[in-house]
């Protein structure tokens, strides 16, 4: 199964939706359709937020800005 998905969601809600449910984010970027795509570290991780934001799921074409670069999340220190 693909650890990336395409979510109706900000990306501000999809990070604190990992940082809640301790999954970690290989790399997150805006849309230019709208919406966030999310790349986690591990297939484990993609099926969790998968059932837990199924209902946000975008199943149809996204368009990527043609500039996109990955854009990692910045390391939280504890």
């Amino acid at each position: 199964m693909s650890r990336a998905i395409n979510l109706s969601a900000p990306v501000a809600d999809v990070e604190a939706l990992c940082a809640k449910h301790n999954v970690a984010i290989s790399v997150i970027e805006n849309l230019s359709s709208g919406g966030t795509r999310v790349v986690l570290l591990n297939p484990d991780g993609a099926e969790r937020i998968r059932s837990l934001m199924k209902a946000k799921i975008i199943t149809t074409p996204v368009v990527r800005s043609p500039l996109h670069m990955a854009r990692q999340p910045l390391p939280r220190y504890r």
